[in-house]
């Protein structure tokens, strides 16, 4: 009885010693969550898009961390001091850890800044840090990046010295730009090191396990310094780009959240509460590309913009409380009397069939006539797909266009032709990335990485430097508003409605933050039973 008795206690101990060399355990807390496509990158100094954004958020961290409000709160940086004119920031680093368990120093900050900022490595975020004094020269390739103003006082003390009052920077520092990166791999393999999950080493709350078969797996970083924050044992990113298949893995319950839902199914979902309509700080629009015609004539971009019936996509195809735009800078951005922003802005233009008849004509297009054939491009999605057929179908009955052609692309083809100008009129979409106008306005300077429309205009240029350095913020105020001005007569851009981000959420899953700014923090997540 003895001997059998020994022999199963053996048995059972190589069974959990098999069971625990997969890595998973029976009990383990799971969260499933759809980013919605494949990363474009995973190199955080060239990545632009929202579902980088989320997944980096897990295994990065920069001196502040968001909140749900898009506030930024104390990560990196324990505290900082400011200086009395607003221009100089003094961060004090917590001691903290990469996920291999080597400090995270002051010096690795001033390193990874540097590199975004390199011009060789042309990251369309660069701009981001021209808050800093002497980023920009150097990013232009005027300047030397020893001049840049960010200083390693030792290892855990950053001092940072700003061209002029910042009043988001706190928020900026947030931003994935910002975030450092691991030297030795990076200078190991600067093409690649992004592309192992054995090279991506990161200094947030998770680290990832496995990247394969549209699927990213990630497990918590035991050196986060806030590791007890952290609940989930495991997070599973799917990458499935179509909505109606996210639903009904959801249903199915193989997910716990969802990256959006189709607009069609909102109507069923609504008595559901499962059904979240989160904010969501953005504009849904359409870039014209302004190299080429007919898309150079202003009265062809206005004519169209004022064709479209926005109520009639939100109500109808969107249907998750959206509402019509009429200007790029989305409401729920203060000004600094605590008014908002859009509300002192209004609106820049109405639909107005006669007028758009009226410019198209003009234009030398009567009745749509002669009017080139033309492609609408998007990323492959329902939703984008069902937008662009019901615009499609207002141009041909509105204008008498009747040559337009809908072309979609997965994610990063699409990022690709939108920065190379291959493209007529393409969809598009900004979240903000902190709480001020500036996000939505400094983007479309002449060259700016972001700027595909090719917008460019010397006054506006001239209004964004002014910006960076105006200590007034009454005055700095009324300049950001003349930049949205200039913008919106120039119409680079059609606005069509105002962002908010309706997901299904299992009612077990809590603890995670939709962040008003873009991406889903699961920090401090957890599954109930």
């Amino acid at each position: 009885m003895k001997k059998s008795l020994a022999l199963l206690f053996v048995f059972l101990l190589l069974v959990a010693s098999l069971a625990g060399c997969t890595g998973k355990k029976d009990d383990e807390m799971v969260i499933r969550y759809n980013v919605g496509t494949e990363p474009e990158t995973m190199d955080v100094h060239l990545s632009t898009g929202i579902p980088e954004a989320t997944i980096m958020l897990q295994i990065y961290e920069g001196l502040t961390r968001m909140n749900a409000l898009g506030q930024p709160q104390a990560a990196l940086a324990k505290s900082w001091d400011i200086s009395e004119d607003k221009t100089e920031y003094t961060f004090h680093l917590r001691e903290s850890t990469w996920a291999n368990g080597e400090a995270v120093t002051s010096h690795d900050l001033v390193w990874s800044w540097k590199r975004a900022l390199d011009p060789e490595l042309a990251a369309d975020y660069a701009y981001m840090l021209y808050p800093i004094l002497g980023a920009e020269a150097y990013n232009a390739g005027e300047g030397s990046a020893d001049d840049i103003g960010i200083e390693a006082v030792d290892d855990l003390t950053l001092k940072v010295k700003l061209v002029g009052p910042t009043p988001y920077f706190l928020s900026l520092v947030s931003f994935k730009t910002y975030y450092p990166v691991y030297k030795k791999n990076v200078e190991a393999d600067p093409e690649s090191w992004h592309l192992s999950v054995e090279t991506t080493v990161g200094n947030g709350p998770f680290k990832m396990v496995k990247w394969a078969e549209n699927k990213m797996e990630f497990v918590p970083n035991e050196n986060y310094w806030d590791a007890g924050a952290v609940k989930a044992d495991r997070l599973i990113f799917s990458m499935v780009e179509n909505a109606s298949t996210e639903l009904t893995m959801f249903e199915n319950g193989e997910l716990h959240m969802t990256n959006t839902v189709p607009g069609q199914e909102i109507p069923r979902l609504k008595s559901m509460p499962e059904l979240h309509i989160f904010p969501y700080l953005g504009t849904y629009y359409y870039i014209f590309n302004l190299e080429k015609a007919p898309f150079d004539d202003i009265r062809v971009r206005k004519a169209l913009a004022m064709a479209i019936d926005r109520q009639a996509i939100v109500e109808n195809v969107t249907q998750g409380g959206q509402l019509p735009a009429f200007a790029f800078v989305p409401p729920g951005i203060p000004e600094p009397n605590g008014s908002d922003f859009r509300d002192k802005g209004g609106d820049y233009f109405e639909e107005n069939l006669s007028l758009a008849k009226e410019l198209l004509a003009a234009a030398g297009y009567p009745d749509g006539e002669g009017f080139p054939a033309f492609e609408i491009l998007y990323n492959t999605s329902e939703g984008h797909k069902l937008i662009a057929e019901a615009i499609q179908e207002m141009w041909k009955k509105n204008l008498g266009i009747t040559n337009v052609t809908l072309t979609n692309q997965e994610w990063g083809t699409y990022l690709q032709s939108r920065d190379e100008g291959a493209f007529t009129v393409a969809r598009a979409g900004w979240i903000g990335d902190y709480n001020d106008p500036n996000t939505f306005l400094d983007m479309w300077t002449t060259g700016n990485g972001n700027n595909n429309s090719r917008f460019s205009n010397a006054e506006y240029d001239r209004l964004v430097a002014e910006c960076l350095v105006e200590g007034n913020m009454s005055t700095r105020n009324d300049k950001l508003h003349r930049l949205e001005d200039i913008f919106m007569e120039e119409m680079p851009i059609i606005p069509i409605y105002y962002y908010t981000l309706p997901a299904m959420v299992s009612e077990k899953l809590k603890g995670y933050s939709s962040i008003i700014i873009g991406g889903v923090d699961f920090k401090t997540a957890y599954i109930t039973e």
